[in-house]
């Protein structure tokens, strides 16, 4: 699969594109990475160095990549983090083209914009962007269970209210959501839920909640679901590898005492994910 990913990109540790592609070339797949920032590190440690790309440069990038007439070859487009809706023009120009020149390539979005404890981090303005321009574009999203509340405009307590809220986002047009940090009234004590949901069902798999949230894990999440369900087709062995193999990188981080999630360390985990949880079909 050939995937252009178009994100962020950090040279210490691993977020967006840093954190993105060297997992999907480990599952043996040809990404072309498309920088939207070169930072010198991620914004969570507060201070940083390095540029912000013009979206006409992140533009000028893409167009690069279409004179070598080669757009047609992309299987999917990825794309995480968006602080500007000018550079989610761009994201979505490409996305464009990419499906004019391959009806079969596919979207998919994860729609970083908040997280409970922290609530919304973007810019004014770019929330009601991903929900009412992105999200409906997109084949393939990812939120967290924040994330999907807003974009459903509801708040959701159980399993069943977030399954409804996948349905009012999925009514938008993407047609595979996988929610992750879930939390609701059953879940156990210590644990959370991710949940992937398609046409042909809905799933759900229980992890124990780690004492770690690392930047980065989500954008490792979206592009591994997105490897495995174009490679298998089916959201349930997608759900089962991705959250092996994150949950994995987790307890390597854990392991190592850093503030940087452990893809490295990790690694034979990515490119031959352990069944370690069971998959469960609720719908």
């Amino acid at each position: 699969m050939k995937i252009l990913s178009i994100q962020s990109s950090v040279a210490y540790g691993h977020v967006g594109n840093s954190a993105a592609v060297f997992p999907l070339q480990r599952l043996g797949h040809e990404v072309w990475p498309v920088l939207t920032v070169h930072f010198s590190n991620h914004t969570g440690y507060g201070a940083w160095r390095g540029p912000l790309l013009a979206p006409a440069d992140v533009a000028d990038v893409i167009a690069g990549i279409e004179d070598r007439g080669v757009l047609g070859e992309a299987d999917a487009v990825l794309s995480g983090y968006q602080g500007d809706p000018a550079v989610g023009a761009v994201v979505l120009d490409a996305v464009a083209k990419v499906k004019a020149a391959n009806p079969d390539a596919v979207y998919c979005c994860d729609p970083v914009m908040g997280d409970v404890g922290r609530g919304m981090f973007v810019k004014p303005g770019i929330p009601e962007y991903m929900r009412d321009t992105v999200v409906p574009r997109a084949d393939i999203v990812t939120p967290n269970h924040f994330e999907l509340d807003f974009l459903a405009g509801r708040a959701t307590t159980t399993l069943e209210e977030v399954l409804a809220a996948v349905d009012v986002v999925r009514d938008r047009g993407p047609r595979d959501v996988l929610v992750t940090s879930v939390l609701h009234d059953d879940v156990p004590a210590g644990s959370l839920d991710v949940v992937a949901v398609s046409d042909a069902g809905a799933w759900v798999v229980t992890t124990p909640l780690l004492p770690i949230a690392p930047n980065g894990c989500g954008d490792v999440t979206a592009a591994l679901y997105l490897a495995h369900l174009r490679s298998t087709g089916s959201p349930a062995e997608a759900l089962s590898r991705t959250t092996s193999s994150v949950f994995a990188v987790l307890e390597a981080t854990i392991a190592a005492g850093t503030r940087e999630i452990q893809l490295v360390a990790a690694q034979d985990a990515i490119a031959s994910p352990p069944a370690s949880f069971e998959v469960r079909q609720v719908r």
